[in-house]
This record gives structure tokens, C-alpha cells and sequence, in this order.
């Protein structure tokens, strides 16, 4: 009688088949339906009003009020938003225009002045 042995042991099964968890064996169409990034927008419906996730924003589809659609006033808001912007940037250019006006104005004053000296020393001669 073994001490620390038993007289019970089981057969070995038979391996099981290897099968791949890769995704990369998928084909074109099933890879794109898989991992495609097709998504249709987020909506969210809260009684009369439907909301879309577009660009970040939630933006109002339906229901609500008159008037301009949320789409509407987010376009015009964004349009308002670049023309504040060209006009800073034209603000800026017209302001540096200026400086260079000033000082090559400035520089054509010292040149006459020095020129004036300069005739003024040849007349003295």
C-alpha cells in the first residue's frame, strides 16, 4: 500500500481542436460589419423633442418652437464665429501696415534731414 500514491488514476483525454479566436480570418464584409465604424448618430427623444450628438453638441431636431431650426442657428453661430476671427487677423495686418508706414516715413525724414545737413556743409566749402 503506496503512503502517498492511489491506486486511482484517470485516462488523458484526446486534445481538443484548436480553433482561433483571431478576428483576422474575418473577410472584408464581415470585418467591416464587426469593427466598421458605421455608426448612426446618438438620438435621444425626451417627449415632443428629439436631440441629436453631432459635432459634440446636442442639437434639437424636432418639436419645441418656430423659427429657426437649432441646425440653423448653430451654422450661423459658427459663421459669425469666423468672420470675428478674419476680422481680428485684418484688424492685425492693417496695424502692422501702419507700423511699417511710421517707420519708413520716419527713416525718409532722418534722410532728408541728413541730406539738408549734408548740402548745407557742401555750401559752407
Amino acid at each position: 500500500m503506496p503512503l502517498f500514491g492511489s491506486a486511482f488514476s484517470p485516462k488523458k483525454g484526446q486534445p481538443r481542436k484548436a480553433t482561433s479566436l483571431s478576428n483576422l480570418n474575418l473577410d472584408e464584409t464581415e470585418r467591416q460589419i464587426e469593427f466598421g465604424l458605421d455608426y448612426s448618430p446618438v438620438k435621444l427623444r425626451l417627449s415632443p423633442h428629439e436631440m441629436i450628438f453631432a459635432d459634440g453638441m446636442w442639437i434639437a431636431e424636432s418639436g419645441g418652437g418656430g423659427g429657426a431650426s437649432q441646425k440653423d442657428l448653430l451654422k450661423t453661430k459658427r459663421e459669425n464665429q469666423q468672420l470675428r476671427e478674419e476680422n481680428n487677423l485684418l484688424k492685425i495686418k492693417v496695424e502692422l501696415l501702419l507700423d511699417m508706414l511710421s517707420e519708413k516715413t520716419a527713416e525718409i525724414h532722418l534722410q532728408e534731414n541728413e541730406l539738408d545737413h549734408m548740402k548745407k556743409l557742401a555750401k559752407r566749402r
